[in-house]
């Protein structure tokens, strides 16, 4: 599953592109940003794998961000959508993996994240070499092995990390945590956990069709799961 973000001044045409998104069941996070500036406040949050970029936007276009991008160790993917063919020479110049005319159609779409999923594959396998997180522990750090990981919680500024046995707690944000550790089956249900799939024992339909996950080994906790959330999660759990 893909980590996105949808990079794009005109509010409709986000809404529109997540939608499309998240139909195709690839894409696991969508985090939106409507100027260049704010993509990278974001960016510093956590890295996606692939930003869906317009082109033409006020005061930094796409193109200059997308080269900006190009500076980091392992810059995420970048696909532009605009309605305009001529920027198509442009975006290529900056190696863009794909350029999406509006509307987007469908089956375009999907051939995008096939493109993407083929640029990013080398970075996905070097993420998944990350088998423990630091985090803190009665004054000093300790390496928690990420499969005895039941659920992350957002507290304040920190991560709340929860083993069968213990709670650790983290500086790093949920966003970043979020990255790290989606390629080993922990998924964001909510803005506030993650959940490691491994660990889910029951799922319960409770008022308003809202969804709560028990988790095996941590007694007494429901985790409620976001509506926008419930599909992609279904899918994860092969429901």
């Amino acid at each position: 599953m893909l980590h996105a973000m949808i990079v794009d001044d005109e509010a409709p045409a986000r809404s529109e592109l997540r939608f499309l998104l998240e139909e195709t069941g690839r894409v696991d996070s969508i985090v939106e940003a409507s100027s260049a500036r704010e993509a990278v406040e974001k960016l510093m949050e956590g890295r996606p794998d692939v930003l869906f970029m317009d082109i033409s936007m006020p005061k930094t276009s796409g193109t200059q961000l997308a080269e900006a991008l190009h500076k980091l160790k392992n810059p995420p993917a970048v696909v532009f959508v605009t309605a305009y063919s001529e920027y198509a020479l442009e975006a290529f110049d900056v190696n863009a993996v794909d350029y999406l005319m509006k509307p987007v159609e469908t089956e375009r779409l999907v051939q995008a994240l096939d493109k993407v999923q083929e640029r990013i594959r080398p970075q996905q396998a070097t993420r998944t070499s990350v088998e423990r997180i630091p985090v803190e522990k009665g004054g000093r750090k300790v390496l928690v092995p990420i499969d005895q990981i039941r659920y992350i919680e957002a507290k304040d500024d920190y991560s709340c990390i929860y083993t069968d046995t213990d709670r650790y707690l983290s500086t790093t944000s949920l966003a970043q945590l979020e990255n790290k550790l989606a390629p080993h089956n922990f998924f964001r249900v909510h803005r506030g956990y993650i959940v490691n799939l491994d660990y889910v024992e029951d799922v319960e339909v409770v008022s308003s069709g809202i969804l709560q996950l028990g988790i095996n080994g941590v007694e007494g906790k429901k985790i409620s799961v976001s509506r926008r959330r419930v599909v992609q999660l279904k899918r994860a759990l092969g429901l």
